[in-house]
């Protein structure tokens, strides 16, 4: 088990727990009543720390490193589950998976970043930072759920887009940019969800739906603390100020109306019941769909497009009149 740097109280009890059991078994001594104590105390002192969490805290625990990622959900949620590879013009992008499932007996199209469950699997993902050929294979299985008449779902988890040399060369903006027009006016429904890190372009590549919600302990901004610190200090040692700033959880995107919903984890967070964690998504998922397909496909698609135009502040500057202009232009 791995334990983040605000869990040392949790991981001290745990080797206690640990070392109480040894002697039990070693000593056939019966620790039983000890033993309940002290999962108490961890029940309690978990209760204690995750009830308010710090933006950065929630940060850590979205990147912990036993955190359930896409193929896993997949594996647990579908029956069914049938990987398409390749964007048709470049290559298959292993830092984006996706393809045909059954949930439940309902065929959907499901897409999300994979990180890789070990260093070697890391590097082969890229670290879940898609290139271009990524969100163009996306929007192909996209485009062929629509033509089928099949629900879209997504799941987000990258740290941005990768920033690469080639990737600009390939066309990264645009392929993003082209996703999220082609999203807008998808024929189908499209339910996505983050379930770790929600980075930038990279992230809202795959995320414009007709419902979005986030897990409990998961972000979504423009861009990570570390690089936010690194503009505004000159160093990453003010990431945690910056996670307060950037206003990145959960409970802050749904404040603002940036998502539909947030979506609970089991106590201490998605790692420690991934099982749980799956059934607790899929039926989120699959309620979400079945709201969805009691519109019209017109309708979906006003409703969707109405959603995101309703996003943000804006003032309407009024134009100057042509003495103003004049005198402006004199001074």
């Amino acid at each position: 088990m791995v334990f983040l740097d605000f869990e040392q109280p949790l991981e001290s009890l745990y080797e206690q727990l640990e070392k109480i059991q040894q002697v039990g078994q070693e000593g056939d001594v019966d620790v039983s009543v000890m033993v309940r104590e002290l999962e108490n105390k961890i029940k309690n002192k978990r209760k204690e720390i995750y009830s308010n969490l710090t933006g950065w805290q929630k940060v850590q625990l979205s990147r912990h490193p036993e955190r359930p990622y896409t193929l896993f959900y997949i594996k647990q949620m579908c029956r069914k589950f049938t990987e398409l590879h390749g964007d048709r013009y470049f290559k298959d992008d292993k830092a984006i998976v996706g393809g045909l499932a059954s949930l439940d007996g309902q065929t959907i199209v499901i897409i999300g970043h994979q990180k890789g469950i070990n260093t070697k699997m890391r590097q082969y993902r890229n670290f879940g930072m898609a290139n271009p050929e990524g969100y163009r294979k996306a929007l192909r299985l996209m485009k062929l759920a629509e033509r089928f008449g099949f629900p879209v779902v997504t799941l987000i988890d990258t740290p941005g887009a990768f920033p690469g040399m080639e990737a600009e060369e390939r066309g990264q903006a645009e392929a993003i940019a082209r996703n999220l027009l082609e999203m807008a006016q998808l024929r189908v429904p499209i339910v996505c969800a983050v379930i770790g890190e929600g980075a930038s372009g990279g992230a809202i590549g795959i995320g414009l739906g007709d419902r979005v919600y986030m897990l409990e302990n998961t972000w979504y901004s423009v861009i990570s603390p570390e690089s936010c610190s690194s503009i505004l200090w000159r160093s990453w040692d003010f990431k945690e100020q910056a996670a307060e700033a950037l206003k990145l959880t959960a409970d802050h995107m749904f404040e603002f109306g940036l998502i539909d919903g947030i979506i609970k984890e089991p106590l201490g967070g998605a790692h420690t019941a991934p099982e749980e964690m799956a059934k607790i998504l899929k039926k989120q998922i699959k309620k979400a769909i079945a709201e969805i397909q009691e519109l019209t496909i017109d309708e979906m698609i006003e409703t969707r497009i109405n959603k995101y135009a309703s996003m943000g502040v804006y003032d309407v500057v009024e134009p100057l009149k042509e003495e103003e202009s004049d005198k402006k232009v004199k001074a």
